[in-house]
């Protein structure tokens, strides 16, 4: 039986793709463990990652026909493992976008909320079912579908198991940009390619300074925001930067 999950490395871009068009993509424990087993080891030399899905959609959420009754501390504990490689994506330092079609549903939009940079194709569908199911959300969603949205949208949202078509995604925030039939993961290896020419420093500084500071208080997150700016703009990768300004050359970043 194949991998649920495929990783094709090209020089600093690796893309990951959800491999279970059968399922829409839907998310097993299986495949949330070789998200989580990329994340935590990445590929030498990778600088950014790619996630899409196959077969026309990014992920129908949470593979029910594998649910497996437990009881609640053993839910709890599988929330909060959801919680660890959904974080891992969004803070471990690896800067990552995704090119999203189709079902981005439940856990597929916990997933893709995880990540940097969201592209989204016409006719995706941006759904958090669980309410028409009498569950609760588990994989991260009321904290980052909810910064996006807001508490009062969100709520309406799983109350009524409203459907966001692209349209409403973009100007919402759950995707960052809208583009034609076939073109999400081009545009997202070109953002990619973009991403992984910034200084290592600079994008992880970013990737770990931006949401932590949102959770600071406002001078606390002033202070943060010093400290990031201390170390980013002291480096050698600054250096580079500066002077390949002034030269009117690109960059050669480490």
């Amino acid at each position: 039986m194949g991998s649920d999950l495929k990783i094709e490395v090209d020089g600093a871009i690796a893309v990951l793709t959800l491999n279970r068009p059968d399922k829409r993509n839907a998310m097993s424990d299986g495949l949330l463990a070789e998200i989580d087993g990329f994340f935590q080891a990445p590929p030498e030399g990778v600088r950014v990652a790619v996630i899409t899905g196959a077969g026309g959609h990014f992920c129908a959420g949470l593979d029910l026909s594998e649910h497996v009754s437990r009881d609640a501390e053993a839910t709890m504990h599988h929330s909060r493992g959801w919680h660890d490689v959904m974080d891992r994506v969004q803070s471990g330092g690896l800067p990552v976008v995704s090119a999203l079609t189709g079902a981005v549903i439940g856990g597929g939009l916990e997933l893709a909320t995880s990540t940097h940079v969201r592209i989204a194709e016409p006719g995706c569908i941006f759904q958090l079912p669980e309410g028409r199911r009498g569950i609760f959300v588990g994989g991260g969603a009321t904290v980052r579908v909810g910064r996006i949205l807001g508490a009062d949208r969100m709520t309406e949202m799983m109350l009524t198991g409203r459907k966001y078509g692209t349209d409403d995604a973009v100007a919402l925030g759950l995707a960052h940009y809208g583009v034609g039939a076939g073109e999400a993961l081009p545009r997202a290896l070109e953002i990619a390619a973009q991403i992984a020419q910034n200084a290592a420093l600079s994008n992880y500084m970013m990737i770990q300074g931006v949401a932590r500071i949102h959770d600071m208080s406002r001078s606390d997150g002033l202070f943060v925001e010093s400290l990031c700016a201390a170390l980013a703009q002291t480096s050698p990768d600054a250096v580079e930067g500066l002077a390949a300004f002034l030269d009117k050359r690109a960059p050669s970043f480490r």
